[in-house]
């Protein structure tokens, strides 16, 4: 599929940059407002997804950044152990227990460790939509040929 009109795409361009920082602004935000890593991370795959959609798909182009997506969601996952491991080493004993300064009540630094989770869940989940929207098309398009 070579993608849309160029209208089309010339908007996707200026709206996808916004829905990507928004779901930057909900990740970073979420201990302190609705939303959090889950959500910021749906938002983020949706600005990946309307850019797909409009320039088109080019099936090997979409089967080597599925593969680097997959990398870049298992990093993520990594991490997230990785930060409820050093709760267990560096805080009391617990997994995922905050050992970093609390800050202060209401300010954007100010919920410990929440913040680190908040921004590797996010990138896991829109890695992880992003991957089921670029299987759906390859597999579309190699059942095409």
């Amino acid at each position: 599929m070579q993608g849309l009109t160029i209208i089309v795409k010339k908007t996707a361009q200026l709206i996808a940059g916004m829905i990507f920082m928004y779901g930057i602004y909900v990740i970073t935000h979420g201990h302190l407002t609705p939303g959090g890593g889950f959500a910021g991370g749906v938002i983020i795959a949706g600005s990946f997804i309307l850019i797909t959609l409009a320039f088109g798909s080019d099936v090997l182009k979409l089967i080597k950044e599925e593969r680097g997506t997959t990398v870049v969601e298992s990093l993520a996952t990594i991490m997230v152990v990785l930060t409820g491991t050093a709760g267990f080493i560096f805080g009391t004993g617990y997994f995922f227990n905050n050992y970093l300064p609390k800050g202060v009540v209401g300010a954007l630094i100010s919920a410990g460790t929440l913040p680190l989770y908040n921004i590797f869940v996010g990138i896991e989940v829109a890695a992880s939509i992003f991957i089921i929207f670029l299987s759906l098309i390859i597999f579309k398009e190699e059942s095409q040929l």
